[in-house]
């Protein structure tokens, strides 16, 4: 089982490859195109943040004046919400078509009354990570029944290690790509500070020219500063965010594993005595 697994997953182009690339277009051709349109240049090269209709400053052509650190702030943005619903979608489909917790009772009744296509056959309905540790414990359930060579404990640590080498084999495409939103939750905030300090460099820069300070230098420098300081932060707090509650979500999942596969054991250890 843990053999047709693997050939099971493998092969075939990984999708999520395309998503940082694609997020760092998108992050790109936002920040020059739509933010630059809601700037006015000035004479003297730099920009200004259109005024709304109330008088205060266009959000866009502020973000725009972050400067080139933005675009990739951006990019971590967008590839955290490209990866939170690939995410959601997975750990959907992890769950199976039917409510989980029902599916495990469906399943111990089954095994209470040895009814093994019973088990089996609501894993086939049930589909998803969890039906598959359980229906690969199943099976070498059916086939320590039909031995009549091993004592009964070493049938016992079969099937418990049956369902471990099942749910490790499930466990990566669980967890996959938890580990870039958790670099970005810490890496984007290091980015943003990049930017506040180059942007607090600007200003001082045009603080410390001889005569009157250019105050289009000096507003463009803090504006740098504090749009990269505040896209950073937010970037940063939604990926923590994210991250904890996928976590959560496959955690639920790999203890209903958990318990599953140790009633699986325990059943068979009490109806094999």
């Amino acid at each position: 089982m843990a053999q047709a697994a693997t050939a099971k997953k493998s092969g075939g182009f990984d999708l999520t490859l395309l998503v940082m690339p694609v997020a760092l277009i998108i992050g790109v051709s936002f920040w020059y195109i739509v933010c630059r349109a809601h700037t006015i240049e000035l004479p003297n090269g730099h920009h200004e943040a259109m005024k709304t209709a109330d008088g205060s400053a266009d959000i866009l052509g502020l973000i725009y004046m972050g400067g080139f650190i933005v675009p990739i702030l951006l990019t971590m943005l967008f590839t955290v919400i490209a990866f939170t619903f690939e995410r959601l979608l997975t750990l959907g489909k992890a769950k199976g078509t039917g409510d989980v917790d029902q599916f495990l009772a469906t399943v111990k009744s089954n095994l209470a009354s040895d009814n093994i296509n019973g088990a089996l056959d609501a894993c086939t309905k049930q589909k998803g990570s969890v039906a598959n540790v359980v229906q690969a414990g199943l099976h070498k359930y059916a086939d320590m029944a039909k031995n009549t060579e091993l004592e009964t404990e070493q049938k016992v640590l079969n099937i418990s290690k049956e369902i471990e080498e099942a749910t490790a084999l499930e466990m990566p495409s669980l967890q996959k790509n938890l580990s870039v939103l958790a670099t970005i939750a810490s890496v984007g905030t290091l980015v943003a500070l990049l930017g506040t300090v180059i942007g607090m460099i600007k200003s001082f820069a045009a603080l410390a020219t001889s005569g009157t300070p250019d105050p289009g230098a000096l507003s463009q420098g803090i504006s740098e500063a504090l749009v990269n300081t505040a896209i950073g932060i937010a970037t940063s707090a939604f990926a923590i965010i994210v991250y904890n509650i996928l976590t959560s979500k496959i955690d639920s999942l790999t203890y209903a594993i958990d318990e599953i596969g140790f009633s699986i054991a325990q059943t068979f250890a009490g109806h094999k005595k």
